[in-house]
């Protein structure tokens, strides 16, 4: 049997400057030394994650190579698994860069702690990674990772978003969502939208003043989408949802500033600004746009296989 090949891709340490936890200048602060010495500890355990994933694929029968996610500079090739080690943001970074070939495994190194959540509420937010599509932690990674090499294991499907600009495909698919808007988030976004099958003449056009459009796979529904209004979507559902983020008097349009885009549709959205964004799963990936553009969304793109969670699926 050959030797498996992996890419481990590893969210950078949050390292903090360099600091004296003593009584001097601002550490004087109970409750800021208190924060401080909390996020050095996230530091640390992301690190020790690290160290545990790395040092349990040294007993297995695969090769492998460790990146820092932001060396990431072309697409993945040659490899049978990516293992990404962070939370979701490092998942979504390297699925920019992977076709629907190679599966992945997010490892959550820094998951949530409830009892940490509810000890220091009244203090500042403890919440660490959510970790919404890592199916892994350093608790269960072993045996998850003998479960995929013995190909007990395997992944789902999950739906990305294809976005074109003046009918030129941008090399890179959503996972998560996009958001149309203005780069100054005080100023209005106008731009109008449409829904239409292929070949098929589009439905009325609905135009808007707002702050800006999302919308979202089925993967990204439950993060900024669901916070701004959306709904929850099944993981594996390839719909695609929309929603005009504080429309300005939408007057008859108001039943239609949130819904969703089926797989056999496309949205068309023509922009009515000098200028604006397209931004691509959060702020890393920024596209420009200006007035007289046209954006075509659709599900229309190569899936990602995942291992996900097995509450997701069921």
């Amino acid at each position: 049997m050959a030797r498996r090949r992996l890419l481990l891709l590893l969210k950078p340490f949050d390292v903090l400057p360099s600091r004296q936890f003593d009584d001097s200048s601002h550490f004087r602060n109970p409750k800021l030394l208190q924060v401080l010495k909390y996020l050095d500890s996230r530091c640390l355990v992301h690190k020790e994650a690290i160290n545990f994933c790395q040092n349990i694929l040294r007993k297995k029968f695969v090769d492998w190579e460790a990146v820092y996610r932001f060396n990431l500079c072309r697409p993945i090739r040659d490899v049978d698994l990516v293992v990404t080690i962070g939370g979701d943001g490092t998942l979504l970074q390297a699925s920019h860069f992977m076709d629907d070939s190679i599966p992945v495994l997010g490892v959550n190194s820094d998951p949530t702690q409830a009892e940490e959540v509810e000890d220091y509420n009244e203090e500042f937010d403890a919440t660490r990674s959510t970790g919404y599509l890592c199916v892994a932690t350093v608790k269960n990674f072993e045996q998850i990772i003998d479960d995929i090499l013995e190909n007990h294991a395997r992944p789902s499907e999950v739906s990305r978003m294809s976005v074109t600009l003046n009918s030129k495909q941008l090399p890179t698919y959503a996972l998560n969502d996009i958001l149309i808007c203005h780069p100054c988030p005080a100023t209005v976004s106008r731009f109008s939208f449409s829904k239409k099958k292929e070949d098929q003449s589009s439905s009325s056009m609905v135009h808007c003043r707002s702050s800006g459009l999302r919308v979202s796979t089925a993967a990204g529904s439950t993060a900024a989408m669901l916070s701004t209004g959306g709904f929850a979507m099944p993981i594996l559902s390839q719909d695609l949802q929309y929603i005009v983020r504080e429309p300005i008097s939408p007057g008859a349009y108001n039943s239609l500033m949130n819904g969703t885009v089926k797989p056999e549709e496309l949205m068309e959205i023509a922009w009515y600004c000098k200028e604006g964004l397209i931004y691509i799963d959060g702020s890393h990936l920024i596209h420009s746009v200006q007035h007289g553009d046209i954006i075509e969304l659709s599900s229309k793109a190569p899936k990602l296989k995942v291992f996900l969670p097995s509450h997701l699926i069921s």
